[in-house]
């Protein structure tokens, strides 16, 4: 058969990519590339941002930010692999890397979940190495899942695999995303409990992950309902691998849009110290403790009952021995000789008549 028109002399599974009869490759292919290229340029304004986070917990996200992005990436680059035709190559590469990245961007957002969880309400957050362990056991267990089925089908019932009819691949490729709906609704319940909080600036890194999983849970029921029922039921069965191409473009945009881009603009903003309890040793200077000393009961028992009598003559913060005021009455001192005054002295230095 003679090529398509816009496509020359190349394999006929290929023919989508450049087809301008059926255009729906061409216009998926243009916004995967545009993916492509702005989430590199969010890569590389991640790393040029390192040096001017000034909050440590925003500091200890870089990690799940920078995973999240290669998730995104795999999502659009993945997106060639539905738009190429079916064949020996893109079937085990469909079935393996969907569920991995997917599981990657889910763990990520799980994981700042968890973190957030812990910030709203004044607790010290995780720190960067045990958010990169969550996100890697998260993710790991997709990854066991999807080898031991590939594993499983390309070594003992390899002629199988490559031949499956279309129903069952459908049904193999749905039930290997189990695990990816799990960590799907575990993050939208997670992500909830961030408006809990009392400490609300957080919060608003809650509501992104809520949005950007609500829009994902709606995506993923729309592509599964039309690629098990809706396709056979209108008798499309041509749309299979364009319904999950718009699925994989539409959700890498979301999470884009809804997540990673206000993430990135909050990542810079001054540290504010009512974004966390008034005594923590974790993302803010310490206060200086003024620590209760011990009274001096002598003084304050002095100061107590001269307080009481009124006796002005006693200064609480003089020593316990001091010298008051004698009333004459009460003088027994023994008198001295008074010096008797001459009757001739005057003004003139005290002397008599000259």
């Amino acid at each position: 058969t003679s090529p398509p028109r816009g496509c020359g002399s190349i394999n006929e599974s290929y023919y989508l990519l450049c087809d301008m009869e059926e255009a729906w490759g061409i216009v998926l292919e243009s916004l995967a590339a545009a993916g492509i290229l702005i989430t590199i340029f969010l890569i590389c304004s991640l790393f040029c941002l390192i040096c001017k986070v000034q909050d440590n917990s925003k500091r200890h996200m870089l990690s799940v930010y920078f995973f999240f992005l290669l998730g995104t990436l795999g999502i659009f680059g993945l997106t060639f692999a539905f738009i190429i035709k079916l064949n020996d190559r893109t079937r085990p590469t469909r079935f393996f890397l969907f569920g991995v990245i997917f599981a990657l961007c889910f763990s990520c957002l799980l994981a700042h979940a968890c973190n957030l969880n812990k910030l709203v309400r004044g607790r010290k957050p995780f720190s960067w190495l045990v958010l990169l362990l969550l996100i890697v056991s998260f993710a790991l267990v997709q990854i066991v899942i999807n080898i031991e089925y590939l594993v499983t089908m390309l070594v003992n019932q390899r002629e199988y695999f490559l031949n499956l009819s279309a129903e069952q691949t459908k049904k193999d490729f749905v039930m290997l995303l189990i695990y990816v709906l799990f960590l799907m609704a575990l993050t939208f319940l997670v992500s909830m409990f961030t408006f809990c909080g009392s400490y609300r600036s957080w919060k608003r890194h809650g509501a992104h992950i809520f949005v950007t999983v609500l829009f994902s849970i709606a995506i993923w029921v729309v592509w599964i309902t039309m690629l098990t029922k809706g396709n056979t039921a209108l008798n499309k069965k041509n749309w299979d691998d364009p319904v999950v191409a718009i699925a994989l473009v539409s959700n890498g945009w979301v999470f884009l849009i809804m997540y990673i881009v206000p993430e990135i603009c909050f990542l810079t903003a001054p540290l504010k110290l009512e974004d966390y309890p008034p005594e923590n040793d974790f993302c803010q200077p310490k206060f200086i403790k003024q620590t209760a000393g011990v009274d001096n009961r002598a003084y304050t028992q002095d100061e107590l009952v001269q307080g009481d009598t009124g006796d002005n003559s006693y200064s609480p913060y003089s020593s316990q021995f001091q010298m008051k005021t004698i009333d004459p009455q009460n003088d027994f001192s023994i008198p001295r000789a008074k010096t008797q005054t001459s009757p001739y002295h005057d003004y003139t230095g005290g002397k008599g008549p000259m």
